[in-house]
């Protein structure tokens, strides 16, 4: 397996990380970038930055020829449910994983590095009971 597409994405997720801050004062966080959305003095970047989320995608598997990866068989309630429960947690810890653990972690934010530890502790317990005592 190649390493060469992670490694870019992660240097192109950092670098658009720093262009973001370097260039317009802001934290990259998604969760903070789409509650300002309907903000009429600074909403534009922030409908170019989602529609770049939402198109890059489809655009990258087109121009690749990558396979567009299957969707979760989960179902639109457990879908629902899910991302209620990110919501409410991204506003609990004010910020989400991109914005703590790629921007945060970045600026040595204390505050950051807790919530990247907390993220990732929460990950990995729930990979352990979903495959240990679930099945």
């Amino acid at each position: 397996m190649s390493l060469v597409a992670p490694l870019a994405g992660g240097v192109l997720i950092g670098l658009s990380a720093l262009a973001m801050l370097a260039l317009l004062g802001r934290i990259t966080g998604i969760s903070g970038i789409l509650a300002g959305v309907l903000n009429v003095e600074t909403g534009l970047w922030r409908w170019a930055f989602l529609a770049g989320l939402i198109i890059a995608p489809p655009l990258f598997h087109a121009v690749s020829g990558q396979p567009v990866p299957a969707p979760a068989d989960a179902g639109w309630p457990l879908i629902i449910l899910a991302g209620l429960l990110v919501g409410f947690g991204t506003r609990h810890a004010g910020g989400c994983t991109s914005g703590h653990g790629v921007c945060g972690i970045g600026r040595l934010s204390p505050r950051s590095m807790a919530a990247t530890a907390t993220f990732i502790a929460a990950g990995m317990l729930t990979v352990s009971v979903m495959r240990h005592l679930v099945g």
